[in-house]
């Protein structure tokens, strides 16, 4: 063991978990790689799981964030006007396509989706939000009532009175083999029978990932969600899209995650990739939701003028690079890639993904244990995650381009044919 890590374990909890059998310290980074403390590179499939969104040592958000140090000024707090988090707040406002939209800027998605979770029950002046099965929203007493995966779950206890639905678990016996229009259906059905069955009267609103990350890069159909708003709409029920994981053009077919539905939901959440690695979150919601708290509101360090200048920078170089272009570009050289390799390759029990968030089903976590260790020694890191522990999930940087593309799906083939010649011989 090394003296770095015994020293992790003496003071990190337990449940602070580390990839590889060797863990590894990152210690610096340059376009979509990192070297570690041993000098190995490695071309970076997981972006500090979906954060670092436009790679390491970024000019443009460098100099951004030198230039307000340079100011003296790293917090006021906002009982002063913040140039920075307006200007910020009116591009995430004109984008998300949302009418009269608001932002509250927080530090971290978890607390985005409590934020959006109080919004909704607040204006509904109800305790029931329905959610996903297989879910994923935070790890806070709040989020963790409407995530539906046990791994992530630690007690029942809950502000909230849940009831979680069906949408992005086609895999299940009582669905394989239907179409996806019929799934659809079965679906909808399903969510009207929990709401004549399950609740009350006054619905406060369901939180959904467009695609569940922790849950394995799983999703539903594209349309599912404009049939359920359909539904939701009937009874005035809120619709909040997760999009801590899926905006900001990732999914290569829109900028965010829940237009692929062709839906614009009341409220969105957001965080991870936007501020590059700074501390950044946040919801935009229509503004009368935004509003209607009677309570006075902050969030200290949400919005602070470092995050807003890394995270003002970096969405602008999304939209000055039309990185969402090149995540459909280079996501499908990856994504065909793999689903070629995986008719050759029994081992691989699933592809699937859109634009630069794709996912690998394997049989067994042992499996994805030793993909893991595989991509290591290769030079590239990968992601896991999943219902059972047995998908890989990756999502480069949205600048990767597509040599590396072509690189990176390499070394995962490689990788899976060594997985799928050991399961041979057992």
């Amino acid at each position: 063991m090394s003296e770095l890590l015994a020293r992790h374990r003496a003071v990190i909890p337990n449940w602070v978990g580390l990839y590889y059998n060797d863990p590894i310290e990152i210690v610096s980074g340059k376009g979509n790689r990192v070297v570690d403390a041993d000098g190995k590179s490695y071309l970076d499939f997981f972006a500090g799981i979906l954060t670092n969104m436009i790679g390491y040592d970024v000019p443009e958000v460098r100099e951004a964030v030198e230039r307000q140090l340079a100011t003296g000024v790293v917090h006021t707090s906002t009982v002063y006007l913040l140039r920075g988090q307006i200007e910020l707040a009116e591009k995430i406002a004109r984008l998300s396509g949302i009418p009269d939209a608001k932002v509250f800027f927080t530090n971290s998605g978890t607390e985005a989706n409590e934020t959006a979770l109080l919004l909704a029950t607040y204006a509904r002046k109800s305790d029931q939000v329905l959610a996903m099965r297989q879910s994923y929203h935070g790890r806070s007493f709040g989020a963790v009532s409407v995530t539906s995966n046990r791994s992530w779950k630690n007690n029942s206890l809950s502000p909230l009175n849940v009831h979680f639905l069906h949408g992005a678990d086609q895999h299940l016996a009582q669905f394989r083999g239907m179409s996806d229009a019929d799934y659809v259906a079965a679906c909808v059905d399903d969510l009207r029978h929990v709401l004549s069955t399950a609740v009350s009267n006054d619905v406060a609103a369901l939180i959904a990932e467009p695609i569940q990350g922790v849950g394995g890069f799983t999703m539903p159909p594209d349309g599912l969600f404009a049939a359920y708003k359909e539904v939701l709409d009937e009874q005035g029920i809120l619709f909040i899209s997760d999009e801590v994981q899926t905006g900001w053009g990732r999914t290569g077919s829109a900028f965010f995650g829940i237009q692929n539905h062709g839906v614009t939901p009341d409220m969105m959440t957001f965080a991870k990739g936007l501020g590059n690695g700074f501390a950044v979150g946040g919801v935009v919601a229509r503004g009368d939701l935004l509003d209607a708290l009677h309570a006075a509101g902050v969030a200290t360090f949400g919005g602070n003028p470092v995050s807003m200048a890394a995270a003002n920078a970096t969405l602008d170089y999304v939209l000055d690079h039309d990185l969402q272009a090149n995540a459909a570009r280079t996501g499908k050289i990856i994504i065909d890639g793999l689903r070629a390799a995986a008719q050759r390759l029994p081992v691989v029990k699933d592809v699937r993904g859109k634009g630069l968030m794709f996912a690998v089903e394997l049989d067994t976590p042992a499996q994805a244990a030793r993909f893991m260790e595989e991509t290591k020694k290769a030079g590239l890191l990968a992601g896991k995650g999943g219902l059972r522990g047995t998908a890989i999930r990756m999502a480069p940087p949205l600048t990767i381009s597509v040599d590396e593309a072509a690189e990176g799906l390499g070394i995962i083939v490689n990788a899976l044919e060594v997985i799928n010649a050991e399961a041979a011989q057992q």
